[in-house]
């Protein structure tokens, strides 16, 4: 094990840890193996920090996912190219699952029909992941404020039952510094009314979740997909590499949990 950190990783590492102390959190780091992890204090959580230059692979992660997963506390995988280009993003994430955001009822906002560029600046700005393209587009208003965004695929035949068709939860997203009771639940009762779809699937990031806000919804966990890998252009922003061919540059993640919905 080598605990000697090199300068550029200690710039990334205090930047966040920064960041968290201005949002009232407080951290320290520490070691656990080969593992560069930072301890959020008074709260049941800890951030594996990965860096471009890792010498990790996907099963490494998984399995300290695993150990804490076990144990109870939560653990989620932070690279440094995320933090690079989505600290602000990352600090709303962490926010939202310590439960520091203010709370807004379900119950008291509206549903709407929203546009694609008033859906793709909110996901830019309120998702990890950002905006993927998507035939549904809903928004859930605060008064005049938009405060959560969902986007749902066009509905699929399946060939397994005649008549049967399958909806995708594509994109889900609160407004940063926000959480809203219900707020998907919502979105989704609306879209199955609307639309009728026989089940509605979506994935879990296993980076940051284990899909535990779906299970309390009433997806079913349904499939574990493998790791994907991505290369970094100069901005550090991923492209999925398709290919067996991993340029000098590469990421990944711990893949993804399916789940399936059905009404």
């Amino acid at each position: 094990m080598n605990n000697s950190i090199p300068e550029k990783n200690i710039i990334w590492h205090h930047q966040l840890c920064s960041a968290l102390a201005e949002l009232k959190i407080e951290c320290h780091f520490f070691w656990f193996n080969d593992f560069e992890l930072l301890k959020l204090v008074d709260h049941d959580f800890t951030i594996h920090l990965v860096n471009l230059n890792h010498h990790f692979c996907p099963e490494d992660l998984t399995k300290l996912q695993g150990e804490y997963t076990a144990k109870g506390p939560k653990l989620i995988h932070l690279w440094e190219d995320v933090w690079i280009t989505r600290s602000k993003q990352v600090l709303g994430r962490i926010a939202s699952l310590l439960g520091l955001n203010n709370r807004i009822h379900g119950r008291k906002t509206t549903i709407q029909k929203i546009t694609k560029p008033i859906a793709q600046s909110f996901l830019n700005e309120n998702h990890l992941q950002g905006y993927v393209s998507s035939r549904y587009k809903l928004g859930l208003f605060d008064k005049e404020q938009l405060v959560a965004v969902a986007t749902f695929s066009a509905l699929r035949k399946m060939n397994y039952e005649e008549n049967y068709k399958s909806a995708e939860l594509i994109r889900f997203a609160v407004k940063t510094g926000y959480s809203v009771t219900g707020g998907l639940s919502k979105l989704i009762s609306h879209f199955s009314e609307q639309y009728k779809p026989d089940d509605l699937m979506t994935y879990a990031d296993r980076d940051w979740s284990t899909g535990g806000a779906y299970v309390k919804l009433g997806f079913i966990n349904t499939d574990s997909l493998p790791p994907q890998y991505f290369c970094l252009d100069e901005h550090f922003n991923r492209s999925l590499i398709k290919e067996n061919h991993f340029p000098r540059k590469t990421v990944f993640n711990t893949g993804s949990l399916k789940y399936i919905l059905k009404f």
